[in-house]
């Protein structure tokens, strides 16, 4: 939590004003007791209707005085804490932003959304309770304790009895209640993972007919954590009835002791009020105390979580600040000898790749299911750094270039094809921020997404709804192309992104990108061997490994899974 607390530098103002109302607030708070048994002994005793009135415009004085302290108390710790709040959900996105998909891997995203979300909010809600209690209760309970003794040591006695027992009960069920308040997160975290995995896997799972069963699965999650929830909200509701029952002992043994003192003429009665006024005090008090306790047992979980994530450094930070030039002659993309192994696994997703690609060549990736197709093409703009041996671009090493440098040379078109909330414009714009509408259109007719952009009749203010939900899945897979080829990138990369277009329009896609970007160095991952066919280079992965590399007649004849592909596929003709 300490380190979360640099996000209320900006707030010193605020985090100082608002406890210090808070104390004036308490101040006048106690003065209370004493005004009423001033009513009592004085007022009352003697009958002095003025005095009474008098004292009564005193009691609303100073509830109108505690009202004010206490609204502007209010208002500066919501400032603070809300600032905190936004500025540290900002630097968490921007650092979550930063982490490669090696660290993005390992969270997961449900988890990284609630520790955005649930977490932060926590966080801030601790925040904000805490300037406001952290300095009052603790003032009130003491405050009234000494005031209690200004009246008579002998009846205060049962404060310095009282108080102690109140607060090891306080803080035991603060212990006790905290690891269980890091359960509750993390079974958060899988019933988020539960409902999200539904909602956007809702058309598959009616299509399976698999609704019961999903909704039995986040049940069962739901149910944990309500368990972990009730029992944890069990312990954590022991307080108030504890502290109750101390605090009414503790007036009780106040009265009688008063009471006796009373008749000896020892005390006043009015003194005996305010000291059970004072008893009261300290009673709500410690109720606050309680609540702010919990609330601060969660945020403090919670802001673990946070810290966590924070903690964990980018496995992908930039190594170089100079722009790289590229060696004249050199194979655009070269791998040397290259393995990677993803985080946690125990063998090697890719081993002893080597090939080269010159500039204007066209590369096809083909091989079965998981044979490493994706992590190939992942490694050129650095979303994965390789493990050992080489991988350069323009003859360095991929580490030498600025990462913007890098990834502005690449063109990527992924697997599953994103597309944003926005205009046609806004989203083709994402390659290059100024793009004209003629680029705009150049990208779109070479992704054999113009006729249907025309179909639409908005042209490039079409509203695109999030995820593209209102376009197809080959709408979607062309106008991904698009975006990437609106940027001119050198290096073109789809990652099986033509898998939802037919036949004839994948034919005229891959010649149109040929003819249209001369210069560009295209990879082309794809389970078709129609579509890599013509390519002028091919590699075949096989179970993470290079099974043959070169032309498509080439590997006919020397390499025994590509010819199997080509056969699966393509009749004996079709395939030579």
């Amino acid at each position: 939590m300490k380190k979360l607390l640099k996000y209320l530098k900006n707030y010193k103002l605020e985090s100082v004003l608002g406890p210090l109302f808070k104390l004036l607030e308490a101040s006048f708070e106690l003065l209370v007791p004493l005004v009423m048994a001033q009513v009592i002994d004085v007022g009352i005793r003697s009958q002095n209707a003025p005095y009474i009135l008098k004292m009564g415009g005193c009691l609303v004085l100073l509830g109108i005085i505690g009202l004010v302290c206490s609204i502007t108390a209010q208002y500066f710790a919501a400032k603070a804490a809300t600032g905190f709040g936004t500025s540290l959900r900002n630097d968490l996105f921007a650092h979550i932003n930063r982490l490669s998909y090696r660290e993005i891997d390992v969270f997961g995203t449900a988890t990284l959304i609630t520790r955005m979300t649930s977490d932060a909010n926590q966080v801030q809600s601790g925040v904000n309770l805490f300037l406001r209690l952290f300095l009052r209760s603790p003032f009130i309970v003491f405050g009234a304790m000494i005031m209690a003794f200004t009246i008579n040591v002998r009846a205060a006695m049962v404060f310095v009895v009282a108080i102690p027992i109140l607060s090891a009960v306080v803080f035991g069920i603060m212990l006790i209640s905290m690891p269980f308040y890091k359960k509750v997160q993390k079974q958060l975290d899988k019933v988020l993972l539960a409902a999200r995995e539904n909602l956007g896997g809702v058309r598959v799972i009616r299509a399976f007919n698999r609704q019961e069963d999903e909704i039995r699965r986040f049940d069962e999650e739901n149910g944990r954590l309500v368990r972990f929830q009730v029992f944890v909200g069990k312990i954590s509701a022991l307080m108030n009835p504890l502290t109750y029952v101390i605090i009414n002992l503790g007036i009780i043994v106040l009265i009688r002791t008063g009471a006796g003192q009373v008749q000896n003429g020892m005390i006043t009665q009015g003194e005996v009020v305010a000291l059970v006024n004072y008893m009261s005090q300290i009673l709500v008090e410690l109720v606050k105390l309680a609540n702010l306790i919990i609330t601060i047992s969660k945020a403090l979980a919670c802001a673990n979580r946070i810290k966590f994530v924070f903690e964990q450094e980018p496995g992908i930070v930039e190594t170089a600040r100079t722009a790289v030039k590229e060696e004249a002659g050199a194979p655009k993309v070269e791998f040397d000898h290259m393995y990677f192994t993803y985080e946690g696994a125990k063998a090697a997703a890719l081993s002893d790749i080597s090939f080269r690609a010159m500039k204007g060549e066209t590369v096809g990736i083909i091989g079965g299911t998981g044979s490493g197709k994706s992590t190939l093409v992942n490694l050129i703009p650095r979303f994965y750094d390789v493990t050992d041996g080489g991988l350069r671009v323009g003859g360095s090493d991929v580490r030498e270039y600025p990462l913007g440098q890098l990834r502005e040379m690449v063109g990527m078109v992924p697997q599953k094809a994103v597309l944003f909330k926005g205009t046609l414009r806004e989203n083709m714009q994402w390659g290059k921020k100024n793009a004209t509408d003629e680029e705009i259109y150049r990208a779109l007719d070479i992704a054999q997404a113009g006729d249907f952009v025309q179909e639409k009749g908005e042209g490039l203010e079409f509203m695109i709804q999030a995820g593209g939900k209102n376009l197809s899945g080959g709408q979607r897979q062309r106008l991904t192309i698009a975006r990437a080829l609106v940027k001119s990138p050198q290096i073109l990369i789809m990652d099986d992104s033509a898998s939802a277009l037919d036949f004839a329009t994948d034919a005229r896609l891959r010649k149109a990108i040929k003819e249209g970007t001369r210069d560009m160095t295209v990879f082309i991952v794809s389970q078709r061997a129609s579509t890599i066919k013509n390519a002028d280079l091919i590699v075949v992965l096989d179970d993470g490994q290079m099974a043959g590399c070169g032309t498509h007649k080439e590997l006919l004849t020397s390499c025994e899974v590509y010819r199997e592909i080509c056969l699966s596929q393509l009749s004996e003709k079709e395939a030579q």
